[in-house]
């Protein structure tokens, strides 16, 4: 449970997708204008990383490793289908953002408006693909890492936190720029040349963390 909680607060703070890894800046940089619309975005990413990245844990144990197929015939020990984990990773990512499409355009059509040709774009968000990828390597870590993960529960604990991480980085980043608006920027550095720098020194801020001892 410790080191569930401990992988937990590392991927929201220390290892977070945004700050730490730069992975899904395409989306976090056009949907971060409005602190609403960057909720619904950020939530979305969370439940697809929550649902997506225990399901491709339990493809790469059991179907992708080598002799991962031992459960079938100990015929298939030497069996080796890691060259698929992108095309299921995918297919799983895909088919997870599609539910999750038909559920907002549902329940929430200002939201789905709002969000535009970025929920459907989920499914190639590098931040959801980056969690499945980083996984595959930490599965293989001495389980006495602090970064390893070492069954179905730190898979769960490590994905909430991702999914956590960016949308905090996505809401705080919506809410300075709605402030933005209402400040004295130089006309050079008005839009993306603002957002850039706010960027840098959100991750530079975030560095902070990395000394934390969990």
């Amino acid at each position: 449970m410790e080191h569930a909680f401990a992988l937990f607060v590392r991927s929201i703070f220390v290892d977070n997708m945004i700050f730490a890894s730069f992975l899904g800046m395409c989306s976090y940089l056009a949907v971060s204008k409005n602190v609403k619309t960057s909720l619904g975005l950020g939530a979305a990413v969370t439940f697809v990383l929550l649902v997506t990245l225990p399901v491709n844990y339990l493809l790469q144990k059991y179907v992708l490793a080598e002799g991962a197929l031992t459960w079938l015939s100990p015929s298939f020990a030497t069996l080796n289908l890691s060259y698929l984990s992108f095309i299921l990773f995918i297919a799983v990512i895909a088919a997870i953002v599609q539910l999750v499409e038909m559920v907002v355009e549902k329940y929430s059509p200002s939201l789905y408006a709002s969000l535009g040709i970025f929920l459907p774009l989920i499914a190639v968000n590098c931040a959801i693909m980056g969690c499945s990828l980083f996984m595959q390597q930490r599965i293989n870590l001495d389980p006495s890492s602090t970064q390893a993960l070492t069954g179905i529960g730190d898979v769960f604990a490590y994905a909430l936190g991702s999914g956590i991480g960016w949308l905090l980085a996505i809401v705080g980043m919506a809410g300075i720029r709605e402030k933005m608006e209402y400040s004295d920027v130089p006309a050079p550095l008005r839009g993306l040349g603002i957002a850039f720098i706010t960027v840098g020194l959100m991750a530079m801020a975030f560095m902070c963390f990395s000394g934390l001892s969990i």
